[in-house]
């Protein structure tokens, strides 16, 4: 796995190896805008994690999933604040999303 100096630079090679599309957390999925899908947690795999945490502020923290999904035929990207979804995402989401 490649290691990123910041966010912006994983986002954009993470998109040049075809993980265009962009998820969000919803209670019992992940959700992408792009094009209205709904992935259960047993519908997706995680295929990279990349945490960053700014240096000039470190209560800034956020971590990057690189996200498939063969039945789905989609890859894409899931970038969130630490434990921001521990709140919001089912038990069985927050599980899939800490496994790596």
């Amino acid at each position: 796995m490649k290691t990123y100096t910041t966010l912006s630079e994983a986002i954009n090679d993470l998109t040049k190896k075809g993980y265009t599309f962009n998820f969000n957390v919803q209670h019992d999925c992940i959700w992408c805008a792009e094009n209205n899908m709904q992935l259960l947690h047993d519908e997706f795999e995680i295929d990279e994690v990349y945490r960053f945490q700014e240096m000039s502020d470190v209560d800034n923290e956020s971590i990057l999933y690189a996200i498939s999904s063969k039945q789905n035929n989609v890859k894409g990207l899931l970038v969130n604040a630490y434990s921001i979804y521990a709140d919001t995402a089912s038990t069985k989401l927050i599980e899939k999303l800490n496994s790596r």
